[in-house]
């Protein structure tokens, strides 16, 4: 069974950068499609990115441009890296795997 962990949230300014890693325990993590995802306050959760086993990134349109992920199989590990960060980015980040497995979140904060 896969499990999860996400790491990397942290309180930035408007236009910093952050980068978040999602780590997986058990073997055979390169098989996997992983996707983030982010929920605000409010809101319903809503999809961010995919990296596919092969490699091949899909994005939200909000985040086209800025944010990218990226996948190292060695590493059982995969990244978002998030540059020019805005207000409305500020949500609970959480990766997925195609084994349907959630990780348990990580607070992301964009304010001044």
């Amino acid at each position: 069974q896969v499990q999860l962990v996400e790491s990397g949230g942290d309180l930035v300014q408007p236009g910093g950068s952050l980068r978040l890693s999602c780590t997986a325990s058990g073997s055979r993590f390169s098989i996997y499609a992983v996707a983030w995802y982010r929920q605000a306050p409010g809101n319903q959760r809503e999809w961010v990115a995919t990296i596919t086993k092969g490699g091949t990134t899909t994005y939200t349109d909000s985040v086209k441009g800025r944010f990218t992920i990226s996948r190292d199989n060695a590493e059982n590990t995969v990244y978002l890296q998030m540059n020019s960060l805005k207000p409305e980015d500020t949500a609970i980040y959480y990766c997925f795997c195609s084994a349907n497995v959630w990780g348990q979140g990580t607070q992301v904060t964009v304010s001044s």
